[in-house]
């Protein structure tokens, strides 16, 4: 009883109903004025009496009363029996009516009506001059009551406090503002990140008590730049942050202080800064900010662009901060190279702070979070996925997770095992199933060449392990030879890329083995061979001939395009050496996978002839198979040496 009590009351209550007075008046007074100005513009009423037979009634003296108020004229007149009378005047042989007098004046009308004694009732058809007054300005206060009420709901959209919003708030902050109690994002929701945590640390506990830190004459950084790859975490990192400190977080994207209206993105930066300081200890993140933080000087606009004065305006802003407002400036990009000198100095942007791809026990952590509330098969192996995930951003692994639980309820499976995990990242890194069948001669030709692939990858030392040859087609490719390393590495060798190239080539040398032809399906395998060879050579040291020595083709200009900035800092002479030299190692690895290929060409066969009756081999599987190869391939060389001795005996 105790607990429900509890219960009971800490459930909401429903506020009780409350008249708002003011919205009433406004109601009464709208309403008001609306029927003044229908019923000055109502058209008058029609009449039921013809000017000529209201004339020839009151000669025969029927009429006994009128009320004449302009061209119109109302009266009672007798009717000749009950029959013509209508309404509550029936019983009494009369009835009301009314008539026009014509636009031209009648002189012989009033002469008419005394002569026939019939009471006259004159009323001026003016209408008052406060009528008058408020029916010519109803227009415009309707006109200006409305751009009131809607610039109200505006600003009470946008927030802020009416300070440089202009008509109808354009120049208002657009950042959205999230309370204490709304940002429940904790640093538990972010997985791995520990050295972008720790420096977070610091300004976490200097939000939570500034006058710790004043009065040791500790300042607080004025901002903190979030740089990395898509999906690394930056905006989860930030709103973790606030959530953590618990303060007001404003979150704004770079590209929403930009609009058509000249220095609306000022406006809003002030306007911003301005609720950002009353609502002080808070954070501002800026997300995307190279939208208004590029270099400056190189639009086409000069100094007067728009973009360029809003940039100007977060300077300012950032510089007019006193080391005791507790507002931390945090911003995300994924293109720190391309920010403004004067954004990234010391006193504005002071800690800049790189996140890389999350390593194996980080993906592992972001795959608990995000499947925490899944169900998972026993089968399921969060560390295993992992591994197989290299290079997966957080939000990638997210995707990855979600998929999986797709796959599964598309089965109507109660849990989410192995099995899906394994198709949702062949669906992440290679692409929808195509539905359409290739024929069997193509078939027969993509069975070959990722054959050829996987049995480079099992031939040459010091390759990654072989983890799945599949031949089943899959967006824009026939067939995929996967790989997975045994552990994440930052470090390649010379060895190790030359293996890659290798086992890039073995597709196409395959195809030249078995059908003597070459087809177009290896394209893009030559193309990631060119150009890991020209990274080789001209990027990292790894030629013969210009050992050490590199040659980049210069740095790309971040407004203009690539094609048009790559500069080359070497002649046109050491260029031709270069492209000489990429040949050169291409062919080689070319021929060594002939070598290899030719020289177990049983083998070749075997794995492509397993594709083609399963389309999909593990890299356990092809190891069986090739097992088996050199097994039979022991017994017939033993036979024939056998059979030999026998003859020379």
């Amino acid at each position: 009883m105790a607990e429900g009590k509890e219960n009971q009351e800490k459930q909401p209550q429903t506020p009780p109903f409350q008249l708002n007075w003011s919205n009433l008046l406004w109601f009464f007074v709208f309403w008001l004025l609306l029927s003044l100005f229908f019923r000055s513009m109502a058209p008058p009423p029609s009449s039921d009496l013809p000017y000529t037979e209201f004339k020839e009634l009151a000669g025969r003296q029927r009429i006994q009363e009128v009320v004449i108020q302009g061209n119109r004229i109302t009266g009672v007149l007798e009717t000749a029996d009950s029959t013509d009378a209508e309404g509550p005047m029936a019983e009494a042989g009369r009835r009301s009516f009314t008539s026009r007098v014509p636009d031209f004046a009648d002189p012989g009308l009033l002469p008419l009506l005394e002569e026939n004694r019939v009471k006259v009732t004159v009323r001026s058809a003016e209408q008052s001059t406060f009528v008058t007054i408020m029916v010519s300005l109803l227009p415009w206060v309707l006109i200006i009551g409305f751009f009131i009420y809607f610039n109200r709901k505006l600003r009470e959209r946008f927030g802020g406090d009416g300070m440089g919003g202009g008509p109808f708030g354009f120049g208002k902050s657009k950042a959205k503002r999230y309370s204490k109690s709304k940002t429940d994002v904790t640093m538990a929701d972010v997985a791995g990140l520990d050295n972008a945590k720790k420096e977070l640390e610091e300004i976490i506990a200097f939000l939570k008590e500034p006058g710790k830190f004043q009065k040791l004459g500790g300042k607080l950084p004025r901002g903190l730049l979030l740089a990395g790859p898509p999906g690394s975490g930056k905006t989860l990192l930030a709103r973790a942050t606030a959530g953590e400190a618990a303060v007001p977080f404003f979150s704004i994207s770079g590209s929403e202080f930009i609009e058509m209206f000249v220095g609306v993105g000022a406006a809003r930066v002030r306007d911003m800064f301005a609720n950002a300081k009353k609502d002080a200890p808070s954070i501002i993140f800026i997300d995307e900010i190279d939208a208004v933080g590029r270099v400056r000087g190189t639009g086409l606009g000069g100094g007067h662009d728009e973009r360029e004065q809003t940039l100007n305006q977060i300077l300012s802003e950032m510089d007019g901060f006193s080391h005791h407002e507790a507002v931390v400036i945090m911003a995300a990009t994924n293109r720190p190279d391309v920010l403004d000198p004067a954004l990234v100095r010391p006193g504005r942007f002071d800690r800049q702070i790189y996140l890389d791809a999350p390593m194996k026990e980080a993906r592992a952590k972001i795959l608990g979070i995000h499947t925490r509330k899944m169900p998972l098969a026993d089968d399921v192996n969060l560390d295993d996925v992992a591994r197989r995930t290299v290079g997966f951003s957080g939000a990638d692994l997210e995707n990855l997770a979600n998929e999986a639980a797709l796959l599964a309820a598309r089965e109507n499976k109660d849990k989410i095992g192995d099995q899906e995990f394994d198709r949702a990242i062949d669906k992440v890194m290679l692409g929808l199933e195509r539905e359409e069948l290739i024929n069997e001669n193509d078939r027969k030709i993509v069975a070959y060449h990722e054959a050829g692939h996987a049995l480079m990858a099992m031939l040459l030392p010091g390759a990654d392990p072989l983890k799945k040859v599949s031949i089943i087609p899959r967006a824009r490719a026939l067939g995929a030879t996967q790989q997975l390393p045994g552990e994440d590495r930052h470090n390649w060798s010379r060895t190790d890329l030359l293996n890659r190239l290798g086992i890039l080539m073995g597709g196409r040398v395959a195809e030249k083995i078995v059908f003597n032809d070459i087809t177009t399906g290896g394209a893009d395998d030559l193309k990631k061979a060119t150009d890991l060879a020209r990274r080789m050579i001209s990027r990292l040291g790894m030629s013969e001939q210009f050992g050490p020595a590199i040659f980049p083709p210069g740095e790309e200009h971040p407004f203009l395009g690539r094609e048009i900035t790559q500069e080359r800092n070497f002649s046109d002479h050491t260029a031709q050496q270069i492209d000489n030299e990429i040949v050169k190692l291409v062919k080689e690895m070319e021929g060594k996978a002939h070598d290899l290929l030719s020289a177990g060409r049983d083998k070749l066969e075997a794995v492509a002839e397993a594709l083609l009756e399963r389309e999909t081999l593990s890299g356990a599987e092809v190891e069986e198979i090739l097992a088996k190869v050199e097994k039979a391939g022991k017994k017939r060389g033993g036979g024939r040496r056998k059979k030999k001795t026998e003859v020379g005996e």
